[in-house]
């Protein structure tokens, strides 16, 4: 009878921690896969030795795929009007979860010995079977969110405990990962060691039983060296990668699974679309427009990408200058772990700051650190230690993470006080449009920064036939300027998105919540009469 009296009048249970743990676990579960992204690049260009102008313009055409993907899947979740045993989120929600059991694993198919144009067409029907898996169940588990409760509090709160699974979800993969599928080689006694390198083209075997820095044959245990950086030679185990993806795959299953037995729906289900603006159709060239007229949408958006570009772009080319010049890939998720958390500090206090402070304040102070951090990071590639190039390289991002802290914990409360302002402005809410084209310009962001990278390190000498192993001090050296030159850059941006062009200050804010309040009290009297 106690258990009676605990349910609604529908028979479900009410809003809890049960509920709260669930949503955070579909994240984790999401992130298992997605956090796979930041070694795809790595995988394909140091394992599988594609070319960086080539694999540039693949990465293209699946992030061309990506932006297709999502509008299909969620028109496709909206229009199923059949009914399902467990619904048709959670429904939609396993299968997705069933394809990702593998999905993640078959953009990393470990041939790289097949022809490039084999290589070219594994990689982007790989990359399309992952996306469209994850695209199934991510859809969906954003989705619902409004599903679980109707509450404006209770839903800040799924909000805010999916936030925490995201974390766990990724930097569990991004620490452990680097650590289980980078390898130093050692002198083991024989020449069997030879067999795990991937001899670059240029060079022989005989040059890697000889110590460079000696010319004596190397003894037992003596690290391995590269011929042509005279660092020890550390490889990246392609086979792992495929593995490792497999059991992140599981892991991510099992977390799917537990969500879907904990959460509990409490909404009708064919009233919350998936797609942004509740599938309206959107005249583009207007739809623009009037976004680039929306100053702080504008100025969110500009910010948001400068954001996307140091953390996502630098991504491959961080692991690169780790395994090229400070000869430590597998520490290179720690380290970037270290540089990152700070922006997580800020989540406890973020209301206080915001009330005393202002959105735009706060967050454009976080910029000028941030642009302190990018500074720091120029000083490094000018130390010939690498010991002490490390250090000052990490705290220039421990900087520029603690500046980029503020505005990741209020970037979307921008975007809604940037909806507020359309129809401050113009007297109308543009809410579908605006959330849209700032999410397509945040994908942007994320699919074409990368892709322009791996074009610059070709630009920079970096030749993937060489691998890791066989590239020359020089072009190591030009990654470090690289790496520094694009989080300055995406501190540059940051800065005048929020400084410059974002233009809804305290005072500013304070003042159109005012004239909107009195605004729409105005317009519910003259309803009632």
């Amino acid at each position: 009878m106690k258990k009676e009296k605990n349910l609604d009048a529908q028979g479900r249970r009410p809003f809890g921690i049960r509920d709260k743990i669930a949503y955070a676990a579909g994240d984790l579960g999401c992130n298992m896969s997605f956090s796979l992204k930041s070694t795809v690049q790595t995988f394909w260009l140091v394992f599988m030795t594609l070319e960086t102008g080539l694999l540039s313009i693949l990465l293209l055409l699946v992030q061309i795929w990506d932006a297709v993907n999502d509008p299909m899947i969620g028109t496709l979740i909206d229009n199923d009007r059949r009914k399902y045993k467990h619904g048709k989120f959670k429904t939609y929600i396993f299968i997705g979860a069933c394809g990702l059991l593998v999905g993640g694993a078959a953009v990393f198919l470990p041939f790289p010995g097949a022809p490039v144009a084999l290589k070219a067409v594994l990689f982007v029907l790989g990359y399309i079977v992952w996306d469209a898996f994850y695209t199934i169940a991510n859809v969906p588990y954003g989705s619902m969110l409004s599903l679980v409760t109707e509450d404006v509090g209770q839903r800040a709160q799924l909000s805010t405990w999916r936030s925490i699974g995201s974390m766990v979800g990724n930097i569990l993969p991004n620490v452990i990962l680097p650590m289980l599928i980078w390898q130093k080689v050692t002198y083991d006694g024989t020449t069997g060691f030879l067999d795990k390198i991937e001899i670059p083209e240029g060079f022989d075997k005989s040059q890697f039983l000889v110590n460079p820095e000696t010319g004596l044959p190397y003894k037992l245990g003596e690290e391995i060296l590269s011929p042509a950086t005279g660092k020890q030679v550390e490889i990246l185990l392609g086979d792992r990668v495929f593995w490792a993806a497999l059991i992140m795959g599981v892991l991510g299953f099992v977390a799917f699974i537990l969500m879907l037995k904990l959460i509990t729906i409490r909404v009708d289900e064919n009233s919350v679309k998936t797609n942004e603006g509740g599938g309206q159709k959107m005249n583009i060239i207007s739809a623009f427009g009037k976004f680039m007229r929306n100053r702080p949408a504008v100025g969110a958006t500009m910010a948001a990408m400068g954001m996307f570009l140091g953390m996502n772009a630098a991504t491959t080319a961080n692991t690169i200058m780790f395994a090229t010049y400070f000869n430590m890939a597998q520490m290179s998720g720690v380290v970037q772990m270290i540089g990152f958390l700070p922006m997580f500090l800020f989540m406890p206090f973020i209301t206080k700051i915001v009330e005393k402070y202002g959105k735009k304040e706060a967050s454009v102070f976080g910029t000028i650190v941030s642009l302190v951090g990018g500074v720091v990071m120029l000083i490094f590639p000018l130390i010939q230690d690498t010991n002490l190039a490390l250090v000052v390289y990490l705290i220039g991002l421990v900087i520029f993470g603690i500046g980029m802290g503020v505005y990741t914990c209020v970037s979307w409360a921008m975007m809604s006080d940037a909806i507020d302002y359309n129809e401050w402005k113009y007297g109308t809410r543009e809410d579908g449009t605006v959330y849209a084209l700032h999410s397509f310009f945040r994908k942007l962001a994320q699919g074409v920064g990368p892709s322009l990278v791996l074009l610059m390190m070709g630009w920079i000498g970096y030749q993937a036939k060489l691998g890791t192993i066989g590239q020359s001090f020089e072009t190591a050296h030009n990654m470090c300027w690289l790496v520094a030159g694009l989080y300055l850059f995406s501190a540059v941006v940051q800065f005048i998105g929020l400084a410059v062009v974002y233009n809804l200050d305290k005072k500013t804010l304070t003042q159109m919540k005012t004239d909107l309040d009195a605004k729409h009290a105005a317009e519910a009297e003259g309803a009632a009469e």
